[in-house]
């Protein structure tokens, strides 16, 4: 089922959990998020970023939908980190059922202009829109990058950033970064940023650089107000750790007989964070809902 962020996140807030984007390039690491989430019944967002896409190519986008339109669990189709009105209108061309908007590095009124300016294309149309203030950190190993300091998010400016913009869903900066962290560096979420910033906006807010970031840390902000955690680097470590040990120890060469245990170790980190998102289970929420009014809308 495919259904745009506002609505998957609305049941999201309400019953005080978090749902997980899992960022893809092809059909393995679709098939790995896609399992997954029916497997343990838990709604997910499939996140692409612009390399992404650019690698995968639109038409590659044709056989997503057809497969998350036809699945029980909701989907949201989602482009991660677009960096222009280009950008975005390629993704909602491509079907996409929600977009991100990055101005994270512009100054605050550029990056409230260029936001608003992508609502106010997205409002018509029923995408949803997110947008980042405030800057994620980059650990050198991811495509998503970052910057080398993080700025946190302001709570005063994330409020006067939702009520000019419109934005459906903020992504905030608290000490995460893209990618897995160095073995000598230990993450460190700023949860009193995240309250300040929860009590000031009620839109559902969105941690980037999920991955590596302790258990307890990641359980604590969905406890205080995450609602969608990115989720990229974890889940594809574990898949091509296991695909070179395969490929280490055998003479092995057709894909159907290397991936699916690839897909397997994908999949169990991603049941992992769904448990720690308190996720598993709650598709059926979606279907008391209504998804049948959401299946027209998008379907």
């Amino acid at each position: 089922m495919l259904i745009n962020m506002t609505q998957l996140l609305e049941v999201a807030k309400e019953n005080k959990f978090a749902v997980g984007a899992f960022n893809i390039a092809d059909s393995n690491f679709l098939r790995t998020v896609v399992e997954a989430a029916e497997e343990n019944d838990s709604p997910a967002i499939i996140a692409v970023h612009p390399t992404e896409l650019e690698y995968a190519k639109d038409d590659f986008f044709q056989y997503v939908l057809s497969r998350v339109k036809n699945s029980p669990v909701p989907f949201v189709l989602h482009l991660d980190h677009g960096d222009s009105l280009k950008s975005v209108m390629r993704a909602i061309h491509a079907g996409f059922s929600s977009v991100m908007i990055d101005g994270s590095l512009l100054p605050f009124e550029e990056n409230i202009a260029l936001t608003k300016e992508i609502v106010d294309v997205c409002k018509t149309i029923g995408v949803s829109v997110e947008a980042e203030l405030g800057t994620i950190g980059n650990t050198g190993n991811s495509v998503e990058g970052g910057v080398s300091k993080i700025i946190y998010t302001n709570p005063e400016d994330a409020l006067e950033f939702v009520e000019k913009t419109g934005i459906n869903t903020l992504a905030v900066a608290i000490g995460t970064a893209h990618g897995i962290y160095p073995k000598d560096v230990k993450p460190e979420l700023k949860m009193d940023v995240l309250k300040a910033i929860k009590e000031k906006v009620d839109l559902p807010l969105v941690l980037h650089g999920g991955s590596a970031n302790p258990d307890e840390e990641i359980a604590e902000a969905v406890q205080i107000g995450i609602q969608k955690v990115n989720i990229s680097s974890d889940y594809k470590y574990a898949y091509y750790k296991k695909c070179r040990e395969i490929l280490s120890t055998t003479e092995l060469w057709d894909a159907n007989v290397i991936n699916p245990e690839c897909i397997e170790a994908g999949k169990a980190v991603i049941k992992h964070k769904m448990e720690l998102f308190n996720s598993v289970g709650k598709a059926s929420l979606y279907r008391e809902a209504g998804m049948n009014q959401w299946r027209n809308e998008f379907n």
